[in-house]
Parts: structure tokens; C-alpha cells; sequence
């Protein structure tokens, strides 16, 4: 049985450990109301550039830019990775890495050279961990007050590479913040931008009106300035999700370890009054023993 010295000691690391995990969880609820709000106010923005696109696309078709075309023969892909700098956060990292494992060894069954852009020292470290060529990498950005202009250097860097045909697919691996307690890893096709989805061209027949938007000078001239744009936009959007998310998943994560020590605490706690008891008890028995060894 532990000694009560063995205890005490175990019940001050444990009230230790529940001030870090609680002060965690203060930091990442204080980072999380910012970065929601970024989220939340360029999600729709996101969500309509896309979507104006993709109608414009449609009615110009596929030649009005090489981004929309898509390559016959498939034979290299880039993939966007964004997992977060730190860990502490659950399995919210484990998540996007598997959803693009999973990815990864699809293409590579179709005989497809794959190589990672990554967003957070978790993706980059797996991808050296598997030997997986990464074209670059950027640290120290999701998770933090970052802007625009990064996701605006690698999309031009992504189409540049698609233009040069260094690949002819991208993917992007991010988290999609759908609550506090869920998020969910997703894969997003940014190059060749792809067109309307059944579900968004259902949505817009079903509407009372169809929107007509009248370009100047052309559809093409306009699309040629616009695509670009809109890669970057995405890669923002998901990395904002991704930011949103793993403070959500930190947060939670820090809330249930608090919890955990509470609830060891109260063990030890009593293993201590147990341990306690059981010393006055011994002490008293030698008190009694020694009394009537006195008496007889």
C-alpha cells in the first residue's frame, strides 16, 4: 500500500497538472472567439465566390481557361495538408492525417506520383516520416492571426505548377468546423477548379429567378482574373476552418483532462484517508498493546 507521503505527492502533481490543462483550455477558448469570427464572416463570402464561378464556367465552358480543363491522363497530384503546429488537441490531427493516408494510397494504387504541400509541423513530420516527397511547407500558421497573403503566395504556386504540368490534380486536405464538439476532416478538389455540383445547380434551378451576369469585356477575360482568385480564396477558407477547429478540438480536449484530474484527485483523495486511517489505526493498536503490556 502507497505511503502517505507517496500520495500527497501524487495528488500535488495531479492539482499541477489541472492548472495547466485549465489554463489551456482559457487560451484556446480566447483564440477560439477570434478565429470564429474570422471563419464565420468569410465562410459565405467564400461560399458565393465559388458558387458565381462556377455559373459563369458553366456557360463558358471548359475552354474560357486552362484551370478548368482537366488533364486526360492523370499521372501527378499535390495535396494540401493542413494539420496544426502543436498537438494536446485529441485525435483532431490523427484525423486529417488518416483522411489523407487514405487519399495518398488511392492514388498511388492508380500508379499516380503524389506529392504534400504542408500546412503545421504534424503533416510534414509524417510525410518525412514516410519518405512522401513535400514540394513546401509552412509552419507557424495554423492556429494563428494569419492573413490572406498566404494563402494568396500558395495558390500561385499551386498554378503555377499546374500550368508548368508538374501536376496535373490538386487536392486539399483540411477540417471543416461544424460545431464545438465536431469537426470534420474533408478533401476538396481545387485544381482544375471543378464545376457546379449536381446538389448546387439543382438548388439554383430551384430558385424563382436565375441569375444572369453580364462580364465585360468577356466571360473568358473575366475567369482568366477571377480563377486564380478563387484558389486562393479556398485554400483561406480551409485554413480558417482548420484554425477554428483545432482550437475547438483543443479546447475540448483541455476541458476533458481537467475533468480527469478532478475525478483523480477525489481518488487519491481518499486512497489518502484511507492510507491516514489505516496509520492512526496502527498507531492506536501499539498505544493498546503497550498499555496492557504495562498493565500485566
Amino acid at each position: 500500500m502507497a505511503t502517505l507521503k507517496d500520495v500527497k505527492t501524487k495528488i500535488g502533481a495531479v492539482k499541477k497538472t489541472k492548472q495547466i490543462t485549465k489554463a489551456m483550455n482559457m487560451v484556446a477558448a480566447s483564440k477560439l472567439r477570434g478565429a470564429q469570427t474570422k471563419m464565420e464572416g468569410f465562410r459565405p463570402y467564400a461560399s458565393k465566390f465559388s458558387e458565381v464561378l462556377g455559373s459563369l464556367a458553366e456557360k463558358a465552358g471548359d475552354d474560357a481557361s486552362p484551370l478548368l480543363q482537366p488533364r486526360e491522363n492523370v499521372k501527378k497530384i499535390n495535396i494540401v495538408l493542413c494539420t496544426s503546429d502543436r498537438g494536446l488537441c485529441g485525435g483532431f490531427n490523427a484525423s486529417l492525417i488518416a483522411r489523407a493516408q487514405k487519399l495518398y494510397k488511392e492514388k498511388r494504387e492508380q500508379n499516380i506520383e503524389v506529392s504534400f504541400t504542408c500546412f503545421g509541423k504534424k503533416g510534414r513530420d509524417w510525410c518525412k516520416k514516410n519518405q512522401i516527397p513535400i514540394e513546401s511547407e509552412h509552419l507557424g500558421i495554423v492556429g494563428a492571426n494569419f492573413g490572406f497573403t498566404i494563402a494568396a503566395n500558395v495558390g500561385r504556386m499551386l498554378i503555377n505548377g499546374f500550368n508548368e504540368e508538374l501536376y496535373d490534380e490538386v487536392y486539399m486536405v483540411y477540417a471543416e468546423f461544424v460545431s464545438m464538439a465536431k469537426q470534420t476532416s474533408m478533401v476538396k478538389q481545387l485544381l482544375p477548379i471543378p464545376p457546379l455540383t449536381p446538389e448546387e445547380t439543382e438548388q439554383e434551378e430551384e430558385q424563382n429567378f436565375l441569375a444572369e451576369h453580364i462580364c465585360e469585356p468577356s466571360p473568358a477575360g473575366v475567369l482568366g482574373e477571377l480563377l486564380p482568385r478563387d484558389v486562393s480564396v479556398q485554400i483561406y477558407s480551409s485554413l480558417l476552418e482548420t484554425s477554428t477547429s483545432e482550437h475547438s478540438a483543443r479546447m475540448t480536449a483541455m476541458n476533458n483532462a481537467t475533468k480527469a484530474c478532478d475525478d483523480m484527485i477525489e481518488n487519491l483523495t481518499l486512497a489518502y484517508n484511507k492510507a491516514r486511517q489505516a496509520a492512526i489505526t496502527g498507531e492506536l493498536m501499539d498505544i493498546v498493546g503497550g498499555v496492557e503490556a504495562l498493565k500485566g
